[in-house]
């Protein structure tokens, strides 16, 4: 069975190529643009990981981030975080999260950071 990645991003090209590449490599992909939909997704879709953009329409993918970790079922889910933002990547990882991926990115590293944290 395959590995269920969910990914939050509002840039739509990027939703687009991360959610190809990713099928790409067999795993089952869910994308969104809309963060309020992270958690009735993870309810829903019950992912291996989580990848979330750090700026997305008015919120903190670090929050969303905080919101799964301390949450009693999802906690032990990894998260990655997407970032154009922060160039210290300390900051984002106070947010409890597994890894962060800074844009722009390269695939390959995208696909790397998934296997190393879906193991």
């Amino acid at each position: 069975m395959s590995k269920r990645i969910l990914v939050l991003d509002d840039n739509r090209d990027i939703l687009e190529i991360v959610h190809e590449t990713l099928t790409y490599e067999l795993f089952e992909v869910r994308s969104t643009s809309n963060s309020e939909e992270v958690l009735p997704l993870i309810e829903a879709f019950n992912p291996d990981l989580v990848i979330l953009d750090y700026r997305v329409a008015g919120t903190n993918g670090g929050e969303i981030c905080k919101s799964i970790k301390v949450h009693p079922r999802f906690g032990n889910i990894p998260v990655i975080i997407f970032s154009a933002y922060s160039s210290n990547d300390n900051h984002l990882l106070n947010y409890g999260c597994d890894g962060v991926i800074n844009k722009p990115f390269d695939l390959t590293e995208l696909v790397e950071k998934v296997n190393d944290l879906i193991k």
